[in-house]
């Protein structure tokens, strides 16, 4: 009877962290938690973020997003241009054999241009990544008032 008993908390005990479990895989690219940050009430566009780990020994390139929740996708980057940070769009970005590459606020992003609903904390909406080799992998982005913690960025 102890072990039934245990057995049952601990199924009721690791529910929460399964469902905060918020990493998927695209062949041997791992994308892990991607989210983005809770839209002010006027604001026409959001940014997702999210990080890649490629577990292969050959390199990809993530070469587009999409979203429903979207009329238009872009991959930016922030880059400091004549001593003032701006942000432009890139026709992809390169991920490593065995490396990462973090999609982060002030680095490299989605862009999603005229986001057809404001985007509220705890609801989540689709987006599809697209890689040369690993092919496409559809995600959930996490909707949040703030960046995750440091520990659940990757």
């Amino acid at each position: 009877m102890k072990l039934r008993t245990l057995l049952l908390l601990a199924g009721l005990l690791s529910t929460p962290l399964l469902a905060q479990a918020h990493e998927y895989k695209a062949g041997k690219i791992e994308i892990d938690h991607p989210w983005s940050r809770e839209m002010p009430p006027s604001a026409p566009n959001a940014a997702a973020f999210f990080v890649l780990h490629n577990q292969s020994d050959t390199a990809d390139r993530l070469v587009s997003a999409s979203s429903p929740q979207a009329q238009k996708t872009e991959i930016h980057e922030h880059v400091h241009k004549d001593g003032l940070m701006k942000m432009q769009q890139v026709q992809g970005v390169d991920v490593p054999a065995g490396g990462e590459v973090k999609f982060v606020p002030m680095g490299y992003h989605v862009m999603l241009f005229g986001v057809k609903q404001q985007l509220k904390d705890g609801e989540r909406f689709p987006m599809t990544l697209r890689f040369e080799k690993a092919g496409e992998v559809q995600v959930e982005v996490a909707v949040q008032k703030d960046a995750p913690a440091a520990g659940h960025a990757h």
